[in-house]
């Protein structure tokens, strides 16, 4: 997201919300029942009270593929289980509304079972991996049912390729039903002081392919995270319990100010998909030369030019589309990226111990973070460690050169600014904060050491 005051998903969400019926998403979609045949799966653990107010569940294995309703797509074994095409389930006609074009698409569905939430949510977030070779792409939707027993619309939660030559990639403005709504790419109950929430959920994804071809999509993983994080101005002090860093390539976003204004104009705009890159590239992926040839040879850090295009969101008009970021990441050969959010510092000193560094999104008057001297209503910068007096060392890359990206910011100012969901603006008005939201890159294959870690702040 651009530095500039911009109004946050939380604040869009609300307004959305109020509104009595959404505009329809535009472009054709095939038709399916409002409610998949699946039963609910079944949980672990069921009746113990939930330790985090955050819940992600993510569908990675043939075995967890097998557990939904395929139609006209089927699960593949090997290194990285996924869904494929098979025989389509029909075709449809999809009219992009970035381009104006109308294409006819062969396409089949994969519904996931009802995942019934260890923490009835205010919000969700889906984020996915796949491979959407020339001629594909993907379609991910949501739909949930609320605490009183009545249910959300399927909302379309992303229109996703890993390139742009197809489809524009796309969120969907409009979606609501007066309870809920969409915001870019985050579900939110539009009034949670009333008590609604969502207490399940199925994901939808949808296949699709040129007509008369072999040509399939691969998805590899596909969760969401649902949340409660109470209103609040204030997060409780976590204790220090760890002195690492992580060696992350550092990037400027400022560097690039000016460049290539239809991905939003770099520089401010640029946060999100320079810190991708960083830890990208902190895995060993990095574009070839041969994907850069359109880059200005020119430009310093083309890869981050790179990066901006392919997470760029065509509705949203910029580059900070959480899944987006994530599964741009996982374009990258044995990646795999996640949407989700953490508790504390702890949690992230939990990753940076197993050699995972976390993009954390926050937003705060200059006032409020030492050292960074500037404010911002939404930046995301890359975690990369913690000083033997627990203090944050991050990848900022809000910075004016490679070399000034590396800064180390006050714990308590950094963990307040990132975890709370209440803040004042430079104007005195009360706005809202991210509640720990980040993204998690990390191999397709971790280690027991990483699994462990992931498994420790919920990520399976």
């Amino acid at each position: 997201m651009s530095r500039a005051e911009q109004p946050s998903r939380r604040t869009v969400l609300a307004a959305a919300a109020s509104v009595a019926a959404a505009a329809v998403a535009q472009g054709a979609v095939p038709a399916v029942p409002a409610v998949a045949a699946p039963g609910t799966e079944a949980e672990e653990g069921g009746g113990r009270a939930p330790a985090r107010p955050i819940d992600y569940r993510s569908w990675t294995t043939c075995s967890d593929w097998r557990t939904g309703t395929a139609k006209g797509v089927g699960a593949v074994a090997g290194d990285r289980s996924g869904v494929v095409m098979g025989t389509p389930a029909g075709t449809t006609s999809y009219t992009d509304p970035h381009t104006g074009t109308t294409a006819t698409w062969e396409y089949g569905t994969w519904t996931g079972p009802v995942h019934q939430l260890a923490v009835p949510a205010t919000e969700a977030v889906a984020s996915w991996n796949a491979d959407t070779p020339a001629g594909t792409w993907i379609q991910v939707e949501l739909h949930g049912t609320y605490s009183d027993g009545t249910a959300t619309p399927w909302y379309v939660m992303g229109r996703w390729a890993a390139g742009d030559q197809d489809i524009k990639r796309t969120s969907v403005d409009g979606q609501g039903d007066g309870r809920s709504a969409i915001s870019t790419d985050t579900f939110a109950i539009g009034d949670a002081s009333t008590g609604l929430r969502l207490t399940s959920y199925q994901l939808r994804l949808t296949l699709y392919r040129k007509p008369g071809t072999k040509l399939t999509p691969t998805v590899w993983r596909l969760g969401a995270m649902g949340s409660d994080i109470p209103d609040r101005f204030t997060v409780p002090a976590s204790t220090p319990g760890l002195a690492q860093e992580l060696k992350v390539p550092r990037y400027s976003q400022e560097i690039h100010k000016g460049q290539y204004p239809e991905y939003d104009n770099g520089g401010e705009a640029w946060c999100s998909p320079t810190s991708s890159q960083m830890i990208v590239e902190y895995w060993g992926g990095r574009p070839t030369a041969a994907q850069l040839a359109w880059v200005d040879p020119s430009y310093t850090d083309p890869q981050v030019c790179y990066a901006a295009r392919y997470t760029y969101d065509h509705q949203y008009g910029g580059c900070g589309n959480w899944p987006f970021n994530a599964a741009y990441a996982a374009t990258y050969k044995d990646l795999q990226g996640v949407v989700t959010r953490l508790a504390s510092l702890t949690d992230l000193e939990t990753l940076i111990a197993a050699g995972i560094p976390a993009i954390t999104s926050q937003s705060f008057l200059s006032s409020e973070l030492t050292g960074a001297g500037y404010g911002t209503s939404g930046h995301l910068m890359t975690v990369i460690g913690f000083t033997a007096e627990g203090d944050v060392i991050a990848n900022d890359p809000f910075s004016a050169a490679d070399d000034a990206v590396r800064r180390v910011y006050l714990r308590r100012e950094f963990e307040n600014i990132w975890l709370r969901t209440k803040r004042y603006n430079a104007s005195g008005k009360v706005v809202s904060g991210t509640g720990g939201i980040c993204y998690l890159y990390f191999p397709a294959g971790p280690s027991p050491s990483q699994l462990k870690a992931l498994d420790a702040v919920g990520v399976r």
